[in-house]
């Protein structure tokens, strides 16, 4: 189960997880960026640290081109958090049904053209969406949480089978959700 408060101190950290898992652009690397967003006492501090020590030794024309090759040619190294599990399957459509509901329904209006389980978007949801207060957060986002678990388990694989810069980005990332979930789901079928 979430704690949605301790999910909601988290929204500069799912933010910067937004900005550094879209294209990169100039504005993506700024040198303040890294500790505005992520605490040093964050759980996923060491993991964003090395990634971000990381890129900055690529130009960032050679980010771009690193960025396209990681997930737009490495079916195992996606951005669609569901496509792990359901592939192209019936039960995807109906997947990416309930999450468009989902952040419709907190008030995000979803891009056109844009797949609701797309990660630098629910991190992006993360990050605007206000949930705090409301009845419905609980089971919306349980269901949200499961798809992240399960997309970025099978991401973070694909990642460190090809070494990939961004594999401590999405270990940060899976660090984050966790230090969210109450104590008795800790021990999850993934970790």
């Amino acid at each position: 189960m979430i704690n949605l408060e301790k999910l909601y101190s988290q929204k500069t950290a799912f933010g910067f997880f937004a900005q550094q898992l879209t294209y990169p652009e100039k504005s993506t690397y700024h040198p303040k960026l890294l500790e505005e967003s992520i605490q040093v006492d964050d759980p996923a501090y060491p993991f964003i640290k090395q990634y971000w020590e990381n890129v900055q030794s690529y130009s960032l024309e050679q980010l771009q081109e690193l960025y396209v090759q990681t997930f737009d040619f490495h079916k195992k190294a996606t951005l669609y958090m569901t496509f792990f599990k359901f592939e192209d399957a019936k039960e995807r459509g109906q997947m990416l049904a309930k999450l468009k509901v989902m952040y419709e329904m907190f008030g995000l209006k979803m891009p056109s053209g844009e797949l609701s389980d797309y990660l630098p978007l629910i991190s992006e949801f993360l990050y605007a969406a206000e949930w705090l207060g409301d009845d419905r957060a609980e089971d919306s986002f349980n269901i949200l949480m499961a798809v992240l678990e399960d997309g970025t388990y099978h991401l973070l694989q694909g990642l460190e089978e090809i070494d990939s810069v961004y594999y401590p980005l999405v270990k940060g990332f899976r660090e984050t959700l966790k230090s969210c979930l109450q104590e008795e789901v800790m021990s999850n079928e993934h970790d």
